[in-house]
């Protein structure tokens, strides 16, 4: 079976998904996968921006199995095409390769080897931070009850993993000269900065949290920008920060802490720009009564069940729209979004049996 995975794998890879730039459209990579599933019905719907999606269903399944196809930009690192898969060492290289092209691989090979009922959804627009796929298909009368999302989980089913929150925030100040006695307090990037110090403590006090083997928030300022040169007072200052919360963390809850911690007088805008929920979505009694059933579905399908994971996955949309979603998918994220990205071939062949003896 490896060897056929490894014939779509190269196909798969030869196709530029990546994403940015936005620039994904209804053919090319979809007219393989569709070529390649005879006997599904297909429906294809462009949500617009490089946002395609493939439905592609079999019989009258529940489950529904979920992948999506685009990929991070590739660097300059990469010590050959990244466009051409190369097998050696026992390893798949090529871009997508692990994250997550090689289970998109492993279901067209397990289809065509099985003839029961299966459901498969194909989106292009994960990598972009704008879930419109899975936001436009759950809006719909789809008619699932499970979600299996891949991603590179090391072959274990995932029933857990943090949110995800990003935001801007914007602080005025009063430009003047440096040397002005309120230059402390008037600079827009102290008052940044005075933000960040209280930020960073707020997230060391929550290190004692925990829910499914996760342990406190994660968080990040990936960017402050302000100020004009080291003798004028900063009139404005942007950061940009993101949080990953965990599943019992309420959300809207963290912003207003830490929108709380800026000066009002000196914060002009909060904006979040990007959000996804945790895997199990919900309150915590909610989230630990989705997180046995996904245990369930995990022990039903003879999967391993493996340890809650920092990353966020499109699982936990699924699951905010009431289906039981587990993450699971070959390759391991350390080796996604790497120069010379690979993933295992044992795992490519452990995936695609899996899937085969699911469908069976």
């Amino acid at each position: 079976m490896l060897e056929r995975v490894l014939q779509h794998l190269e196909a798969l890879v030869a196709f530029d998904t990546r994403n940015p730039p936005r620039a994904i459209g209804t053919g090319g990579i979809f007219d393989y996968v569709r070529e390649h599933l005879p006997g599904f019905r297909i429906e294809v719907t462009d949500f617009g921006a490089g946002a395609v999606s493939l439905l592609a269903v079999r019989g009258s399944p529940s489950r529904l199995f979920n992948v999506h196809l685009d990929t991070v930009p590739s660097s300059p690192e990469w010590s050959a095409d990244p466009h051409r898969l190369r097998v050696e060492g026992g390893r798949a290289i090529g871009l997508g390769a692990c994250d997550i092209k090689g289970a998109a691989a492993g279901l067209l090979a397990a289809a065509a080897e099985t003839r029961g009922d299966a459901a498969f959804l194909f989106s292009s627009d994960e990598e972009a931070n704008d879930a419109r796929c899975i936001a436009g298909f759950l809006a719909g009368d789809h008619g699932f009850r499970e979600a299996i999302v891949a991603e590179p989980t090391g072959c274990e089913a995932v029933l857990a993993h943090r949110g995800m929150s990003a935001v801007r925030m914007a602080f005025r100040g009063r430009a003047g000269h440096a040397s002005s006695a309120d230059a402390l307090d008037a600079s827009a990037l102290h008052q940044a900065m005075r933000w960040g110090v209280k930020a960073l403590d707020h997230v060391q006090g929550c290190s004692h949290l925990r829910f499914g083997g996760l342990t406190g928030l994660r968080f990040n300022i990936g960017k402050v920008e302000g100020g004009i040169k080291a003798n004028v007072i900063a009139p404005a200052a942007e950061v940009r920060f993101g949080f990953r919360p965990l599943p019992s963390q309420d959300m809207d809850a963290l912003h207003a802490t830490f929108r709380g911690l800026a000066d009002p007088a000196a914060l002009a805008e909060y904006e979040e720009t990007f959000r996804g929920p945790p895997l199990p979505a919900g309150d915590v009694a909610a989230a630990e009564a989705r997180r046995l059933q996904a245990r369930d579905l995990a022990d039903e399908l003879g999967l391993p069940v493996g340890n809650a994971v920092d990353f966020w996955t499109e699982a936990s949309l699924f699951s905010r729209a009431g289906l039981t979603a587990i993450v699971y998918g070959p390759g391991h994220i350390a080796q996604a979004h790497t120069a010379d990205e690979w993933v295992a071939l044992d795992q490519l062949e452990t995936y695609a049996q899996s899937v085969k003896r699911i469908l069976t």
